[in-house]
Parts: structure tokens; C-alpha cells; sequence
């Protein structure tokens, strides 16, 4: 038996990994509708994933060099590419990371303007963590106007 995905402006409850990333990157910047858990969870797992490999390569082939002194050096035009790498990642995805955030509160009935509260250190990221957890709720529908 086949599942067909819900279209684009509908939530994807029990989304796969590979549904979950292709809607990531078709609604890049959409910030109204809803996201469910997995599409959200699926996405933070993915760029965790993928950002530490990127942070991590540099050093791991001896692109940056830490000294002793805890200081850092970039070694050749490797360090510079991979560098660049991880930056054109972090800024590519900085903005639909926060769009799928303003869709997953969506989907848990709060507004997206909690975001802002993430500014606020430890107690934001709690609160956000609280939220992106919680189960979707009939209110989110709201949202999808």
C-alpha cells in the first residue's frame, strides 16, 4: 500500500526522512501554514548532522590546524574551501530553518512571533523546545489562511 504525501500547504504527519528535507527545501520561505513534528525533527536532525560534518572537516583533514594554544590556522586553500562550504550552508539554510520553527509553532496552535522569545537565554530555548514538542492542536489551523 502506497502513502501519498499531503499537499504542500498541509502538514505531514509521520513524514520520512526524505519527505520531510524535500518539503524543507520546496516551502524554503514560506512562513504561514503549519509543520508537523517529524518534518521539523526530521530537518533539525538532518542540519545537525550536516552542520558538524562541515564544521568538522576543515580540522579533520587538516584544513585548520589548532595550536597548542588553542589558536586556529588556516592551512592552505582546503581550509579556505571548506570553510566557505560550511558558510554558504549556515546562510543557505538559516532562513527556512526559521520558517519550518514559525510552522512547527504554527502546527502546535501558537503564533509564529514566539520565536522571539528564543533571544532570551536558557528560558527561550526551553520554552521553544516545550513548543516544537507539543502535539499539533485543532487552533493551528488559523494559521493556514
Amino acid at each position: 500500500m502506497t502513502h501519498t504525501a499531503p499537499p504542500l500547504d498541509q502538514p505531514y504527519y509521520g513524514a520520512p526522512l526524505g519527505a520531510a528535507i524535500r518539503r524543507f527545501f520546496a516551502k524554503y520561505a514560506t512562513f504561514r501554514g503549519r509543520a508537523s513534528r517529524s518534518e521539523y525533527w526530521w530537518w533539525v536532525l538532518t542540519g545537525a548532522v550536516v552542520g558538524t560534518v562541515l564544521n568538522a572537516l576543515p580540522t579533520l583533514t587538516d584544513g585548520i590546524r589548532i595550536e597548542a594554544d588553542g589558536s586556529t590556522t588556516i592551512t592552505g586553500p582546503l581550509g579556505v574551501i571548506l570553510g566557505l562550504v560550511w558558510v554558504v550552508w549556515a546562510v543557505g539554510t538559516f532562513l527556512p530553518t526559521v520558517a519550518v520553527l514559525v510552522r512547527r509553532l504554527h502546527d502546535a496552535g501558537h503564533s509564529g512571533f514566539w520565536i522571539l522569545i528564543g533571544v532570551l537565554p536558557v528560558i527561550g530555548a526551553i520554552v521553544l523546545l516545550v513548543f516544537t514538542v507539543q502535539g499539533p492542536r485543532p487552533e493551528g489551523v488559523r494559521f493556514d489562511r
